[in-house]
């Protein structure tokens, strides 16, 4: 197992300098093709050694430049966009259990007060019967 994770480091190490030595190389042969060929030594210095000069900027710099470090950017952007629609999920889901929470109660609420006020009714309808229904007393005038 040990030897297998350094020939996997000692690759990883490489990539990028091989990523910036095949880019160099299909730069310098889509600017120059045949003629590097025929060309004096370091004749084209002056005018590639800009592009060299950025080219190991950006490889050296830039983390996008390495896929995997790249690729590595995006699944992390993904991941945390992810854990934030997930905290969404859970606070909606809270939001939900408290609204059927409050929806228990309030019909609980609603059976007591149909229970209330049909006993409200009911003593206010025998009231009204007692008062109709009375038996008027003959009232004696002494005078």
């Amino acid at each position: 197992v040990g030897m297998m994770m350094i020939l996997i480091l000692r690759q990883l190490w490489r990539r990028i300098p091989f990523a910036f030595l095949e880019d160099i190389h299909g730069k310098f042969v889509k600017t120059y093709g045949r003629a590097a060929l025929t060309a004096l030594a370091y004749a084209m210095n002056d005018e590639f050694s800009r592009v060299l000069s950025q080219q190991m900027d950006y490889y050296s710099n830039d983390p996008s430049a390495d896929q995997i470090n790249r690729m590595r950017g995006e699944i992390s952007q993904v991941r945390s966009v992810m854990i934030d629609n997930i905290d969404k999920v859970l606070e909606r889901g809270d939001r939900l259990d408290l609204l059927v929470d409050k929806t228990t109660t309030m019909q609980g609420n609603t059976v007591r007060f149909k229970r209330q006020a049909r006993r409200y009714r009911s003593t206010t309808w025998w009231r009204n019967v007692k008062l109709t229904y009375q038996p008027s007393t003959p009232t004696i005038n002494f005078s």
